[in-house]
């Protein structure tokens, strides 16, 4: 069986090589350059119980967090490439003690491990948070990976498994013969598939032929500060009521992220800057003294009503891997499996 899928980030990627394991013959086409966009600017959490809480995805966030040792592992076997894969543990600060007191409950009883900590245990879970944040949730199984890492681990890996990787290849439309996609056009070329999946990210809904009646994807910018820690103080990512921070251990700090719905303007704003260290710095006052590395902004792909959109389109023919939103990284590899057993059965 033939598949083209259209996108080169880390949800095409991990789809392509999932069709590729299976047996299929896959073409990935990228239009610029492959992981360029979000998939390398993200901040890698794999907050399953962080993003959930007690919703109705919980245990399908905790499912594809707690897939994430065996799959990295094998991918690092497979290429070499070390992905930064972390069981690290997240420290939630929050204001609220009876609500996050009932939500740990609620993470407790269905097996999983919460916990409620108070004063001096807050800084026990971490020593850097400061001594004015009095309660947080903490998380111990959530981690976190690094997303360019990962992303050249399954560049690797596709060409590794004999993916046909093509950049610079913009579609101009899907190919239809009646009601059934058989493939897309590349300008005045044809490529023929039995299936297409649309892995497309932010830029989904801008495909030529995309079903209107599909949820409109639009990008949501997120801006994130990198810091360089010397020597590194901080060790678990740690949420306040804004953003994120983010250490991966070796010095470096992810500071994030704004959420900013401006259309697919990729700037890194003086407000967005001052915002993030400044909520980073009041949860983290160590942070003050450590030097600014870098910074970036991308675009979330989010989807009309919420939730991604993964598996069979109403078009037959063509799947859907995108709409993530903030967990793209998180349920890259979970979908990469559902959206293979759609196509392939």
């Amino acid at each position: 069986m033939k598949v083209i899928v259209i996108g080169g980030g880390i949800m095409g990627l991990s789809t392509a090589l999932a069709l590729r394991a299976r047996g299929a013959a896959v073409t990935l086409l990228e239009r610029a350059v492959v992981g360029a966009e979000a998939s390398s600017a993200a901040g890698g959490i794999l907050g399953a119980q962080m993003e959930a809480h007690a919703g109705p995805d919980l245990l399908d966030f905790v499912r594809a967090r707690d897939a994430y040792p065996a799959f990295t592992r094998d991918l690092e076997e497979r290429t070499g490439v070390h992905v930064g894969y972390r069981r690290c543990g997240i420290v939630k600060l929050v204001d609220d003690v009876p609500a996050a007191r009932a939500l740990a409950a609620e993470h407790v009883a269905l097996g999983l491990r919460a916990e409620l900590l108070l004063d001096g245990a807050v800084r026990e879970a971490e020593p850097e948070i400061s001594r004015e944040r009095r309660a947080a949730l903490f998380f111990p199984d959530d981690a976190q990976v690094d997303p360019r890492a990962l992303l050249r681990a399954l560049g690797a890996g596709c060409a590794r498994a004999g993916v046909e990787v093509r950049v610079g290849a913009l579609v101009t439309g899907l190919r239809l013969d009646g009601d059934v996609c058989r493939g897309v056009s590349l300008g005045p070329e044809g490529l023929a598939a039995d299936a297409v999946v649309l892995a497309a990210g932010s830029w989904a809904s801008l495909v030529p032929g995309v079903p209107l009646s599909l949820p409109k994807v639009t990008p949501a910018r997120g801006q994130i500060v990198l810091l360089e820690e010397r020597p590194p103080r901080t060790r678990r990512i740690v949420f306040h009521a804004t953003g994120y921070v983010v250490p991966r251990g070796d010095g470096r700090v992810l500071c994030g992220s704004t959420l900013e719905h401006v259309g697919y303007i990729k700037d890194v704003t003086a407000k967005g800057v001052v915002d993030i260290l400044g909520a980073a710095c009041a949860a983290v006052p160590s942070l003050g003294a450590a030097s600014v590395s870098d910074h970036w902004s991308n675009f979330r792909p989010y989807a009309e009503g919420g939730g991604p959109l993964v598996g069979a389109s109403p078009v037959p023919g063509l799947f859907l891997a995108t709409g993530h939103y903030r967990n793209g990284i998180l349920l890259a590899h979970d979908t990469a499996l559902r959206v293979a057993t759609a196509v392939l059965g």
